[in-house]
């Protein structure tokens, strides 16, 4: 009989590195996402989920936990997974299986990123902590800045291979330029 083993998004397809940017599969722990009920306050969100919920184009981090806005009034728990208080204030949905996350990282990052998002990712417009959901190609996909030369990619998981061969050509065309 077989043995069945879990391979994550990227299985074989991560790390690679090209002309000094790298792209590695990203370790987020457990992702849920948030949608607080109308009933919820601010403050009683904060203290639920122990770091305030984030406005629009903005990321909150916490030690290893990560909260990302997802779009209107919705957020994305990354990290650890939400204790029982928070179900009392909000929707919580497992999303651990539907997406993949990807890490962009070293000087070029921006410029790789720039031949497929339609929005300003330098840094002079989107710093550290700021967040996009935007196209990325084709794709459907969340950007969240999370160093100055590092980003977070989010893309549905079976847009996995895409994501890999879209930034690796987009990689490729940014280290033949210099």
């Amino acid at each position: 009989m077989s043995e069945l083993e879990a391979e994550t998004c990227f299985a074989d397809l991560l790390p690679v590195t090209i002309g000094g940017v790298t792209l590695r599969e990203a370790e987020v722990g457990s992702a849920h996402a948030v949608l607080p009920y109308a009933t919820a306050t601010p403050e009683a969100l904060q203290e639920a989920l122990g770091m305030p919920f984030p406005g629009a184009g903005q990321s909150v981090t916490q030690g290893d936990t990560r909260l990302i806005w997802w779009g209107r009034e919705e957020a994305l728990l990354l990290g650890r997974a939400p204790g029982r208080e928070l179900s009392a204030l909000a929707a919580v949905i497992d999303q651990g299986d539907a997406w993949c996350f990807a890490e962009l990282s070293g000087a070029g990052s921006e410029d790789v990123l720039a031949r497929l998002v339609p929005v300003d990712l330098r840094a002079a417009h989107f710093a550290q902590g700021a967040t996009a959901r935007s196209l990325l190609g084709h794709m459907h996909a969340s950007i969240t800045r999370t160093g100055p030369d590092t980003f977070m990619v989010a893309v549905f998981r079976s847009l996995a291979g895409t994501l890999v061969h879209d930034l690796t050509q987009a990689l490729e065309a940014v280290a033949a330029r210099r």
